[in-house]
């Protein structure tokens, strides 16, 4: 919308030629593309519009083609050319329009509030800001009911709920909605208003509501003596429908857990099921639901609140448990407690309590009491000379009356402690055995030394009986082996799997030093042998010069770790002096093992005699 001969852009060519010759160097501009939107002036270069009222929304961009000509555009003149992209930019020009002129939308009549209805939209050809929208109901019959906002986003106008919508009492509503550009541009207002307007209709559609209660609370007031099955107060709800279903009561018993009351499922009077304590509760909460015959899932609720007016049900009590003390140099007349009474009870006017004493304390020698007229009593000693030795706890009965009406009372028992005390009256010790401690000692630092000498006793217990079982002899020792007998079981053994009795170690060893060992799961009989036992050294000269040669290569060895470590080596030595232990072998071979000593042994070895005898002819016996 730039008006003819608004500058858009100048552009320049340069001529390597001399300019002081001739006309080689002077350059002229002309448009070839681009017309006739756009001119260029000849001599400068400068690009200017031809047409008045370009529209961006019919064409945003256009492309101009400029030659620039030397020898003043004659003929024989050299030329060149350059392309120039025209961009046009809006303004806001077109005012927004309604592609329809009426809307229609139904909504369920059971919609919440804030709830969006419609969204509607104003259509306009510009672009950026100069599109954004304002909307708002200018007039119809739901002003108060509906409203509408614009999403920045999208443009829209968005129509929502203000209130409840109720079928029953209106049916539609009309609404007239303008839409207006929210910053309009001066120099195009005479092209018409930049706004306009479109009726939106809304039919509100019925749907199954469930009843409604006449109120949103019901508050009721019932004393704490009343019998149970009173009658406390009825709620009332209706089905605001058309169809006007009956209704049926109900509490929700998540409110009332006790089941304090009920509620006449028809007719919604609600009575005592229970006796109340407003001492207890004194105010009830509960909820009350009504729901339709027809469709039970349809369930309004009330909310009521049960208030229990007081009775004087509860007797006046002291306020708190009282330590009460009385020297033993006190004087007469002097007050030593001063009380005061509470109750559960609230009277509507407060509480007013008389104090005295009971009709067989009135007589006693030792205290009295004074009713100060203001919920409080003071008592008094009658006597000095208070000794704990006599006596040192005192039981006083105090009779307690309220003021209600009918009017109760209590009896409430004082305890009374004689006390040795300083010269200030400050209570030392009211304890009558702490005469008979000796020397000041009190009864906790008796406890305490007590505690030690037992602590002391259980540590010698400790330690004698650790040298006991330090002094009792091993029943087995594990170092000896005892092979050199015969013993005698009442078991067969386990055979080869019996590695109790025997060392199966030393077996595979002959050189060792045979000693006696007994066998370690029964007490054997022992018969000794008059065979000698012979005892093999092993040569250690052979074993001593391997680890030698060892214990050089792993000190020189580079690659041995920097610390102690053990070094295992799978040595032998040079044979075995026993050698081949096969039954087969010791029939063939020439052994010269002497085994007559089996024969010793008695009938139980004959055969293993017979087998390994040094006679020829005892193989084949």
């Amino acid at each position: 919308m730039s008006p003819v001969g608004t500058s858009v852009v100048q552009v320049t060519a340069t001529d390597a030629d001399d300019p002081t010759y001739g006309n080689s160097a002077r350059v002229v501009y002309s448009i070839l593309q681009g017309q006739p939107y756009f001119s260029v002036e000849p001599k400068t270069g400068v690009i200017k519009t031809a047409l008045p009222n370009m529209d961006r929304e019919a064409k945003d961009q256009y492309l101009l083609v400029i030659q620039a000509k030397d020898m003043v555009g004659q003929n024989g003149g050299l030329s060149g050319t350059t392309s120039v992209t025209v961009t046009l930019t809006d303004v806001n020009d077109n005012p927004p329009r309604f592609p329809r002129r009426s809307y229609q939308y139904n909504v369920p009549e059971s919609l919440p509030v804030a709830s969006i209805v419609a969204r509607i939209k104003a259509a306009d050809a510009d672009i950026g800001a100069n599109a954004e929208m304002e909307y708002k109901i200018v007039d119809g019959d739901g002003l108060g009911v509906f409203k509408i906002s614009v999403d920045k986003d999208t443009q829209e106008g968005i129509i929502t709920i203000q209130k409840d919508l109720d079928f029953e009492a209106k049916t539609s509503y009309t609404l007239r909605i303008e839409a207006a550009n929210k910053d309009a541009d001066p120099r195009f207002l005479s092209l018409g208003p930049f706004s306009d307007t479109t009726t939106v209709k809304i039919i509100v559609e019925d749907v199954d509501e469930p009843p409604v209660f006449s109120s949103p609370l019901y508050p009721m007031e019932v004393s704490e003596a009343t019998q149970v099955g009173n009658i406390i107060g009825t709620v009332a709800a209706h089905d605001p429908d058309a169809s006007n279903s009956p209704v049926r009561y109900s509490i929700d018993r998540n409110t009332d857990l006790e089941r304090y009351f009920n509620i006449d499922a028809n007719s919604g009077v609600i009575t005592t099921a229970k006796s109340l304590d407003r001492e207890t509760n004194a105010v009830h909460n509960i909820t009350v639901l009504a729901m339709e015959s027809q469709n039970p899932s349809q369930v309004g609720r009330g909310y009521v609140a049960i208030t229990i007016l007081d009775i004087n049900d509860n007797a006046p009590e002291f306020a708190m448990d009282y330590e009460t003390t009385v020297c033993e140099n006190a004087q007469p007349g002097q007050v030593i407690q001063k009380i005061s009474a509470v109750d559960k009870d609230e009277p509507s006017n407060g509480h007013q309590f008389y104090f005295s004493l009971t009709t067989d304390a009135t007589n006693n020698h030792n205290f009295s009491l004074k009713d100060n007229k203001d919920n409080t009593a003071s008592i008094l000693t009658r006597r000095n000379g208070f000794r704990r030795q006599e006596q040192s706890v005192y039981y006083l009965p105090i009779f307690i009356v309220d003021s209600g009406s009918p009017s109760l009372s209590s009896t409430n028992t004082l305890t009374i402690r004689v006390c040795d005390c300083d010269a200030d009256g400050v209570a030392q010790t009211c304890n009558a055995e702490a005469y008979v401690l000796p020397a000041g000692l009190s009864t906790g630092a008796l406890i305490a030394i007590l505690a030690c000498v037992l602590t002391l006793l259980v540590l010698v217990l400790l330690i004698v009986t650790m040298r006991r079982r330090k002094k009792e002899p091993l029943i087995f020792d594990e170092e000896r082996d005892i092979r050199e007998n015969i013993v005698r079981y009442d078991d067969e053994g386990g055979g080869e799997e019996d590695t109790e009795a025997f060392d199966m170690a030393a077996l595979r060893n002959l050189n060792v030093i045979r000693d006696t060992k007994t066998r370690r799961d029964v007490t054997p009989e022992i018969q000794f042998l008059s065979r000698p036992t012979f005892k093999s050294i092993p040569d250690n000269v052979i074993f001593r010069e391997f680890i030698w040669e060892r214990l050089k290569e792993a000190d020189v060895d580079p690659c041995a770790p920097p610390y102690d470590s053990l070094q295992t080596y799978a040595f032998e030595g040079n044979g075995s002096v026993a050698e081949s232990l096969s039954s087969l072998d010791s029939i063939s071979s020439n052994s010269d093992q002497n085994y007559d000593y089996l024969s010793d042994w008695g009938p139980r070895f004959k055969r293993l005699a017979d087998m390994y005898g040094t006679g020829q002819e005892s193989l084949y016996s």
